[in-house]
């Protein structure tokens, strides 16, 4: 998938601060920042609630241009407190032919919340950094976040699918998922498997451990149930390299 042109540079709403002496003695850690986008500013008319495919790739595309015109930085502890801005969480679920990835994040991993939890998305903030790897800063933001997860051999398609969005708990409540497939036919391998465990898995496999109540993360259960619709273990990849 293409990117959606060149974007002006998107602003802090306070400027990331430097290191700075604590007690006279070590300098605090930096503060972390994530891109956020107002609430009203993604859901205009009113608040969709689970996931919601784009209809085209030029419905995407505006959504995509949304964020870019009305999103902006701000420190991760405030934003984890102002349900009207939402943090923007890439969210791509791989599959190879037939089969998609399953993971677990173990104790050593990650979010304490996350622990244990099976997911089907490779995703987490969007940081400054990424607003250097090119001008399309959500794209930028998904292929490091794959880069860093995991190793797959061989091309692979990131092909946005549409979006999650769930404000029935405080956490789904600050963030909102951008759903991308990355597609390709060959081998796919976890980098870290001190942090994360993997494997990949049938759609039947998936829907049958949904149906006994596996540990699943929220959004991961949710998309589950629109694979049908999306048709993605079905669809061969095609032109987007490994990095």
């Amino acid at each position: 998938m293409k990117g959606f042109g060149e974007n002006p540079p998107l602003p802090f709403l306070e400027q990331p601060p430097s290191f700075r002496l604590v007690d006279g003695r070590r300098p605090a850690p930096p503060m972390e920042f994530v891109f956020v986008a107002p609430r009203e500013a993604l859901f205009a008319a009113c608040t969709p609630q689970g996931f919601q495919a784009f209809r085209s790739a030029e419905e995407g595309a505006e959504f995509i241009a949304r964020l870019h015109l009305h999103g902006f930085f701000v420190e991760r502890e405030r934003a984890e407190r102002t349900p009207a801005w939402k943090q923007v969480i890439p969210y791509c679920v791989v599959t190879s032919g037939e089969r998609i990835l399953l993971m677990k994040r173990r104790s050593k991993g990650g979010e304490a919340r996350l622990h244990d939890k099976l997911s089907i998305g490779v995703g987490g903030h969007i940081n400054p950094g990424d607003r250097e790897a090119g001008s399309d800063l959500v794209l930028a933001a998904a292929r490091r976040e794959i880069a860093e997860e995991i190793e797959v051999r061989g091309e692979y398609e990131l092909r946005l699918l549409g979006y999650l969005n769930d404000d029935s708990n405080p956490v789904g409540a600050v963030h909102v998922g951008l759903v991308f497939a990355a597609i390709t036919t060959g081998l796919v391998h976890i980098r870290e498997e001190d942090v994360l465990e993997g494997l990949l898995v049938e759609l039947e496999e998936l829907r049958a451990s949904r149906s006994r109540g596996a540990n699943l993360e929220t959004w991961s259960s949710i998309l589950i149930a629109h694979f049908d619709e999306l048709g993605l273990v079905r669809q061969p990849a095609t032109t987007r390299s490994a990095p």
